[in-house]
C-alpha cells in the first residue's frame, strides 16, 4: 500500500490512528542530526487501511518499506534503524533517521511547507512547527470540532517534541498569532535538551493555534 510521509501531517491527524508519538530531535553544530519516532497504531485500523478502497484512511507508516520510500525521495535523509512490535491492540514502531541540513529535517516533517519555518543557520537559528493553526488561520471554526466522548478519549494521548542542541537553546509555544501560550502537561524551556508534551485533545481543540519555536 502506498503512504504519503510528513511529520506534522502525522501529528495533525494523529487521532485517526495513534495513541500516541514521541519525536526526538538532536542538532549537531553544522545543522545536520538525527531524528527518532515512536508511536503506536491500532491494529484494527491499519487492518481498515489494508483493505481495498481504504488507503485514504491510513497515511501513517508502519513498515520499513514505508519510510525507505519517503527518504528515497529525500536525499538528505538516511534511515538509520528500524524496529516494530506487536501485541493484540497495537503496532509499536520505533525508527530512527538521519538528516543532512535542517531544511531535509523540514522537508521530511513539513511536506507541503505550510506548517513549518526556519530563520538563521546552524549556528544561530529558529524553527517553527505549527501543531494547529487554529480558526484565525482561515477564519472558519476549528477544523477539529470534538465532543464530550472524544475529548475524554484524547485527554489520556499525547505529543511529545523534544531537541537536543549543542548548546544551549530554548523552547516557546505560541498562537497562531505569535502571542505566548501556557506550556503543555510536560515542558522544559531551556537548556541543551528542551521537550514539550501536549495532550491530543489540547492540540486538536485549540481555536487560536498552537505553534512549537525551538532557538538556539
Amino acid at each position: 500500500m502506498k503512504r504519503k510521509l510528513s511529520f506534522l501531517l502525522f501529528v495533525i491527524f494523529l487521532f485517526t490512528s495513534c495513541l500516541g508519538v514521541n519525536a526526538d530531535i538532536v542538532l549537531n553544530r553544522n545543522g545536520s542530526g538525527t531524528i527518532t519516532l515512536q508511536y503506536q497504531i491500532s491494529q484494527s485500523l491499519d487492518a481498515l487501511g489494508r483493505l481495498d478502497g481504504n488507503e485514504r484512511w491510513n497515511t501513517i507508516p508502519v513498515g520499513r518499506a514505508d519510510f525507505q520510500r519517503t527518504l528515497d525521495r529525500l536525499p538528505g535523509m538516511r534511515l538509520l534503524s528500524f524496529s516494530s512490535r506487536e501485541d493484540e491492540k497495537n503496532i509499536n514502531i520505533t525508527v530512527k533517521m538521519e538528516f543532512a541540513n535542517i531544511q531535509t529535517l523540514l522537508d521530511f516533517m513539513d511536506a507541503g511547507g505550510r506548517r513549518s519555518s526556519f530563520y538563521g543557520d546552524a549556528r544561530s537559528g529558529t524553527i517553527s512547527l505549527t501543531l494547529n493553526e487554529g480558526r484565525n488561520a482561515s477564519g472558519a471554526p476549528s477544523a477539529f470540532p470534538i465532543d464530550d466522548l472524544l475529548a475524554e478519549v484524547f485527554e489520556s494521548y499525547s505529543i511529545r517534541i523534544g531537541m537536543t542542541f549543542p548548546d544551549e537553546g530554548s523552547l516557546a509555544v505560541t498562537d497562531a498569532q505569535g502571542r505566548a501560550l501556557n506550556p503543555g502537561r510536560e515542558f522544559q524551556a531551556r537548556g541543551r535538551r528542551v521537550f514539550g508534551s501536549f495532550s491530543v485533545f489540547e492540540i486538536l481543540s485549540s481555536a487560536e493555534g498552537i505553534n512549537l519555536v525551538f532557538s538556539w
